[in-house]
């Protein structure tokens, strides 16, 4: 996308929400609670911390569902249009789908990162080649402030793993973290 059409739809974008939120008087408090139900589900089907994902709202795009940045990401969670297409995205500026694949993408990084707070974060923000390229955290000021800026303090993130258990045909019991192999599911 040129960077024209960007400041277009950011403009565009940011003027809506504040026509909207000025006419519902909507606060900080408000959006957060608004996206609570959604948050917490994609949380926990994907296995992560709702205050994890709720950080990164509030700093990517302070709960504006329409934001769009100056480097053409967009939504809540700030998804570029090829993280987006990667995980499923098909309207970056519906909630549930915008956050179920901000969540989506939280956790291959928590995955890739082995739970690192400030790598996950800074892949996050800077994306995975530049923390690949620095052997790290980057060293720019944006990623480093970002990271100041992430209320999550907690350094390691933890994914919790839903294990699943059913008796097959012979009455064995069975134990797995694929739902697919759930009797009835295939």
């Amino acid at each position: 996308m040129d960077r024209r059409r960007v400041r277009i739809i950011s403009l565009v974008s940011s003027l809506l929400f504040l026509v909207l939120s000025s006419q519902a008087s909507i606060r900080l408090e408000d959006l957060k609670a608004r996206y609570d139900p959604l948050i917490k589900k994609q949380a926990a089907k994907h296995g992560l911390p709702p205050d994890l994902v709720h950080a990164v709202i509030k700093v990517e795009s302070n709960y504006n569902q329409f934001a769009v940045s100056d480097k053409g990401a967009l939504g809540l969670m700030q998804l570029m249009p090829e993280t987006a297409m990667k995980y499923g995205v098909m309207n970056v500026f519906d909630p549930e789908q915008n956050i179920e694949g901000g969540v989506k993408y939280l956790k291959d990084l928590v995955k890739l990162y082995k739970g690192d707070r400030n790598l996950v974060l800074a892949a996050y923000n800077a994306g995975q080649q530049a923390v690949q390229k620095h052997n790290g955290v980057p060293p720019y000021a944006e990623t480093r402030n970002y990271l100041k800026k992430v209320e999550y303090k907690n350094p390691y993130i933890r994914t919790k793993t839903i294990v699943y258990r059913y008796y097959d045909e012979n009455g064995q019991l069975c134990l797995t973290n694929n739902p697919y192999y759930l009797p009835g599911k295939k």
